[in-house]
């Protein structure tokens, strides 16, 4: 069986850092591996913080920055480029010249004419390309009261960060015309889409500017006390230990049945365990009773065929071949019920034990004030998660308060939205 290290880091060759997972869900994507991966990993974390071993582990904070930017050389013909995800398609979208803005709707026009007139200035060195989000441009600075102090603020997506405004990092951000965070290197080639990821990004060797501010990712403990106490250490390992225990006692070969069923729906994700587990967390409702969790999915399961696809189908033939594939798998998704139940309970820990890592980090990970925008004004936040990264293998995971974020994501005001 292929281990967990095996499908992190094959997310990565030939790298893409286009999408991560939340930890919790990796016994969803790799099964048994997965699962064991995910304790072994919260494992390492908790020591490192606790004191008790060398970190193996990098933590890198989540800016909520859009869009992404990726900026360097074009390895095919050395010229310097910026541009979207659409980088790494088989036909590149790159921006080397201000004509190339046409290929890119009008509202992302002005930023990447921002970013390749000033990100060509940082001297990235060749070969390296470097991915990043972008927190503003001087445009979007504004100032701002907030609980009584003024702020210059700048939201690029759901976050509010808010930066005292008699502050030298204000006035430092005020001079620039356009801001980002660097959290990805590739090198390699000899084309782009050939590129491997690496996780982080080393910005000494750029050349500063007035015009630019930018930083990387890495998380910085500005409190100096981020370590967990004897008591906050014992109350994680109680959850990774009721994790492990639940684990040793899964099915294995239901929990790959199930997963089978779940990798071939195909057009039908929206029927899937993780679609209908997303849609409570975007409610911010927290699971608190797994049986009833898995018993309420096979009806979501089933009432999500019905109506959405052999309901939208009209010949005969092709509602019975429909309905006869969904109760095959509804089939399964009952005779699994016990493992599925199983799997909610694992994940239950694992949440727990990943809150209370990411609850001591944010105790020290703030540059900047944090608020979300909501129709009764400014609420205080948290930064968006962190990334975690074994600096042996490479691979990367996302810690994330879901319950609060993602809630948050799809309710508070957005910049667009103001």
């Amino acid at each position: 069986m292929k281990s967990f290290e095996h499908y992190l880091s094959e997310g990565t060759k030939p790298g893409k850092n286009l999408h991560m997972e939340h930890i919790e869900e990796e016994i969803l994507n790799h099964g048994v591996a997965g699962g064991r991966g995910a304790i072994n990993f919260l494992r390492s974390i908790r020591d490192m913080l606790a004191g008790h071993s060398k970190s193996k582990v990098d933590i890198s904070v989540k800016w909520d920055g859009a869009p992404a930017i990726f900026a360097g050389t074009d390895p095919e013909d050395g010229k310097f480029f910026v541009g979207t995800k659409g980088v790494f398609n088989v036909t590149p979208k790159l921006v080397k010249t201000t004509k190339d803005l046409d290929q890119f709707h009008a509202g992302l026009r002005p930023k990447l004419k921002l970013a390749l007139k000033y990100f060509s200035k940082l001297g990235i060195p060749e070969g390296v390309v470097l991915q990043g989000d972008m927190m503003y441009t001087k445009d979007e600075l504004e100032t701002k009261v907030i609980e009584g102090v003024k702020y210059l603020i700048f939201q690029p997506n759901t976050i509010v960060y808010a930066i005292p405004l008699d502050s030298n990092f204000a006035k430092r951000i005020m001079k620039t015309q356009i801001g980002i965070v660097w959290h990805t290197t590739y090198s390699g080639g000899p084309k782009l889409a050939d590129m491997t990821a690496s996780f982080g990004a080393n910005v000494k060797p750029l050349k500063r500017s007035a015009s630019i501010w930018f930083d990387n990712a890495e998380y910085r403990d500005l409190s100096g006390k981020v370590t967990l106490t004897e008591k906050e250490t014992a109350r994680l390992t109680a959850h990774l230990s009721k994790a492990g225990k639940i684990f040793q006692k899964m099915n294995s070969r239901q929990l790959d049945k199930f997963l089978h069923i779940q990798n071939t729906l195909g057009g039908a994700v929206g029927s899937s365990f993780k679609t209908f587990t997303n849609s409570k967390i975007r409610t911010g409702e927290q699971v608190l009773d797994p049986r009833a969790h898995t018993r309420a999915y096979a009806k979501y399961f089933e009432a999500w065929w019905k109506e959405k696809a052999i309901g939208k189908v009209k010949s005969p033939k092709a509602k019975a071949q429909k309905t006869k594939l969904m109760k095959e798998h509804l089939r399964v998704i009952l005779r699994t019920q016990k493992t599925l139940h199983q799997v909610v309970e694992f994940q239950g820990h694992i949440i727990a034990a990943k809150d209370l890592i990411v609850h001591k980090l944010n105790s020290g990970a703030q540059t900047t004030k944090l608020f979300v925008r909501t129709a009764d004004g400014y609420k205080v936040t948290n930064p968006e998660g962190f990334v975690a990264i074994d600096r042996i293998k490479g691979n990367a995971i996302k810690l994330v308060d879901r319950l609060e974020f993602s809630h948050l994501n799809f309710t508070v005001v957005k910049s667009w939205d103001k």
